[in-house]
């Protein structure tokens, strides 16, 4: 049971970001963010696109999907992807000042004398992180096989807390850039 919902999930990531990947085929001023569950996926656009455009890019994505372009599947800008990369720097950066107080004594200067070498080690970290979260973003978290999965239906919502969020951090707090909701529910696509 758990392995069919883990399937779900992970191909509606998929299909999530193949819908994306089609809206900025035809679109260039525009954001988007979602997120993916058993039952579909929200989805928010920010920019000028139409419901009648998400739709379209939905069918469209699946239709490719179902056709063999897996790689719609994968977005460089996935939150696997961000997620791993924050988690290298992250780890870079305490690793930088752990050897900067090699020895179990922390000097008065030593967040200072660590910031070069700190700046250097998440630098790197983050060259490394990109690919390494796509990689994992491919293995664990999307699926570009569809399967049976059917899409049932495309409906807008009201933006949440959240979407409002992602709007100023996503727009800059750009006014012409309206954000609207939707969700995408999805059916079988378990097996």
């Amino acid at each position: 049971m758990t392995g069919a919902i883990i399937n779900r999930i992970k191909r509606n990531h998929g299909l999530e970001h193949a819908t994306i990947h089609v809206l900025s085929e035809g679109h260039k001023r525009f954001s988007a963010q979602g997120n993916s569950d058993h039952r579909g996926f929200h989805l928010n656009i920010y920019g000028d696109v139409t419901e009648e455009e998400v739709q379209a890019a939905v069918a469209e994505a699946h239709r490719r999907l179902k056709a063999g372009e897996r790689h719609l599947a994968v977005h460089p800008n996935c939150g696997t992807v961000l997620v791993t990369t924050a988690a290298l720097a992250t780890l870079a950066a305490q690793v930088a000042l752990l050897v900067e107080n090699r020895g179990g004594r922390a000097r008065p200067l030593s967040l200072l004398n660590a910031m070069p070498g700190a700046m250097v080690a998440v630098v790197g970290a983050i060259i490394v992180g990109r690919p390494l979260g796509v990689r994992v973003q491919e293995r664990y978290t999307v699926d570009g096989d569809l399967g049976d999965l059917i899409v049932e239906s495309v409906r807008p919502v009201s933006p949440s807390p959240v979407t409002r969020l992602f709007q100023l951090l996503l727009t800059g707090g750009n006014p012409e850039m309206q954000a609207r909701a939707y969700f995408v529910r999805t059916t079988g696509g378990s097996g």
